[in-house]
């Protein structure tokens, strides 16, 4: 399978020099990234709200070996925040962080990434919004699910992320559907080991399924993070049989894919976030993008060969 060698590249420096220096690169990479400053996705912002669609926003970059560096992040994101102040947009634009951003994997990493995303929280919370703690790999998680309660004794909208392909997800899921907090969903795409995740997927889909029917016959509020039109269809019905009012859910989907089922499922009334991403340090976010679906790397490979 494709999908795994291309996680192990985007671990690779020398992949990454590679396909940095690509002069296709960049215009590929804007597709799913549409730009590197917030003054570059500040407008971004403003179209999609204005389109009836929500965003969560990441400010792209994980490789973090420094307290200087990852204070650097915990910053990037407090001026996102203060950018957005003025705009008045509420929850229609909350942010996703990642706690190795903020200095998860450093000596002492567990109070460090809490201590960096806390005034990222509280100042979200300030301006009526709030923040989802994205899921890495595996080694990580009882960390971030630490942080994510904790977090939530002040400001309990605060967000996580699950993955289906692991096996422990389905008792997160019931833990976390019983309290009322805001969960998203995603298939997963992180290279694991056989032996803490699925590796088929259709044992994957499967997972998904059951741990999505979890959550929505739970209190909390689910958050679907998928493309894939079986899954929205299975949604619907579970909401529907859950007894859940479209406001009491939502679907979430990757900036530019699948941009016209965004404006569809929106019209249609419900709630569906754009997962958008913005910053310099595109490289390991862009390579799972490619990884998460063949579709996606078959556009890259196209614009290679095609681009004079």
């Amino acid at each position: 399978m494709l999908g795994p060698v291309i996680l192990a590249a985007s671990r690779s420096d020398k992949m990454r020099r590679l396909v940095s220096a690509a002069p296709v690169t960049k215009p590929v990479v804007n597709r799913f990234i549409p730009g590197e400053t917030v003054d570059q996705v500040i407008p971004i912002v403003q179209g999609l709200t204005a389109n009836g669609l929500e965003v969560t926003l990441d400010v792209v970059g994980e490789d973090i070996t420094t307290r200087e560096q990852a204070a650097a992040a915990r910053d990037a994101y407090l001026e996102l925040i203060e950018r957005l102040t003025p705009l008045g947009l509420g929850t229609k634009a909350e942010m996703s962080v990642k706690l190795s951003m903020f200095g998860q994997s450093l000596e002492g990493g567990h109070e460090l990434a809490l201590a960096n995303v806390r005034p990222v929280v509280e100042a979200a919370a300030a301006i009526g919004t709030t923040v989802t703690l994205d899921a890495e790999d595996h080694t990580t998680l009882d960390s971030m699910f630490a942080i994510h309660e904790e977090l939530r004794k002040d400001f309990p909208k605060t967000g996580c992320v699950i993955q289906a392909y692991l096996f422990r997800t389905e008792d997160d899921a019931r833990r976390l559907a019983a309290n009322g907090s805001r969960v998203r969903i995603v298939k997963g795409a992180y290279k694991e080991p056989a032996s803490v995740a699925y590796q088929d997927k259709a044992e994957i889909d499967k997972a998904y399924v059951r741990i999505l029917k979890i959550l929505m016959e739970g209190e909390g509020y689910p958050m679907i993070g998928s493309h894939d039109p079986r899954l929205i269809a299975v949604t619907q019905e579970l909401a529907r049989r859950a007894g859940r009012k479209m406001d009491e859910y939502e679907f979430q989907m990757l900036y530019g894919i699948r941009s016209d089922e965004h404006l569809r499922l929106a019209a249609e009334g419900h709630r569906m976030r754009v997962y958008t991403a913005y910053g310099t340090d595109w490289y390991g976010y862009f390579m799972r993008r490619l990884a998460e679906k063949p579709a996606n790397l078959l556009f890259f490979v196209r614009s290679m060969i095609t681009k004079n």
